[in-house]
């Protein structure tokens, strides 16, 4: 088939480089425009962007697909189907009409279930015990389209990171699938009644308030794992908690209640396993008490 493949971050790789391994005909990739990044705030393409170099696909990242020049230059390419994975930019009824079987969705969770920008971060925060891909018929609603595949995965204690990684491939796969035999596809309404709302992560969510209970504090490192990270302050300095377990001790919330740095939470308490400090690399919490022990009792923001 005729591809364009609309795609930025690395979730959307694995199905670009999916299709071009399938055989299909990758005739141009959009992504968002480079970014500033680094120290030296040098423009950085982006995930999608490097793949379809190296596999010699075309790439375009226009700001905006609204202008009647984007879309007669997107309907040009005479496409049978766009293949859509987080990309970022709303797309015109008049991009969604032009492939031949308009364009295909790898959307990060069961839907209706997480519709949205977050669906994996909200999946986790929320205690779901199972997620996983939908293969969706895209329209003018924001995820509301009939589905035509899914797949799903058990949560159990992984961490965003690790979690888009394991979607990402089986999103891959699913997609390469659906397109084998399209035509069998038949297209299921979602029930609309049944929807949730996975809204983008506010930076303001990742600071950790220790009067909640330890089961949901676990669950919010997890979802915040590895970006932005959940964090609190420890005599001043902000430092990240990348994996926490839960314990059943019970304390003051927000109090260190061992040598171990765990600490009290509304219920139970939150035993940190991996942490970071700003400006240097994640460590085990072991070695970062050898650095600075933090007394029992002391308080934590």
């Amino acid at each position: 088939m005729r591809i364009i493949f609309m795609g930025t971050p690395e979730f959307a790789v694995p199905t670009l480089t999916a299709l071009a391994e399938a055989g299909h005909d990758v005739v141009a990739a959009y992504s968002q425009p480079p970014r500033p990044a680094g120290r030296g705030k040098k423009l950085q393409p982006s995930p999608v962007q490097r793949e379809a170099e190296r596999l010699g696909v075309e790439v375009r990242y226009p700001v905006s697909l609204k202008g009647e020049e984007e879309q007669a230059a997107f309907a040009a390419l005479g496409a049978d189907v766009a293949v859509v994975a987080a990309y970022g930019l709303i797309l015109p009824q008049a991009i969604l009409d032009a492939p031949k079987h308009g364009c295909l969705n790898v959307h990060g969770s069961i839907l209706p279930r997480w519709r949205g920008a977050a669906p994996i971060h909200r999946a986790i925060m929320a205690g779901d015990m199972v997620t996983g891909i939908t293969i969706m018929q895209m329209e003018a609603g924001l995820d509301t389209g009939p589905m035509l595949a899914t797949i799903r995965t058990p949560i159990n204690d992984k961490t965003t990171g690790e979690l888009t990684e394991e979607l990402a491939e089986l999103g891959a796969n699913l997609m390469v699938e659906t397109l084998r035999e399209l035509d069998k596809h038949v297209p299921v309404a979602q029930d609309d009644s049944a929807a949730t709302y996975a809204a983008k992560i506010d930076k303001a969510e990742a600071r950790i308030d220790w009067s909640q209970p330890a089961e949901m504090l676990e669950r919010q490192v997890r979802a915040l794992a590895p970006f932005p990270g959940a964090w609190f302050e420890l005599e001043g300095e902000r430092i990240k908690l990348l994996k926490a377990a839960v314990s059943d001790d019970s304390g003051a919330a927000g109090t260190v209640l061992d040598d171990q740095l765990t600490i009290a939470c509304g219920s139970g308490a939150l035993h940190p396993l991996r942490i970071q400090r700003a400006g240097k690399p994640a460590m085990d919490v072991d070695a970062f008490l050898r650095g600075k022990a933090v007394p029992v009792g002391t308080v934590l923001g």
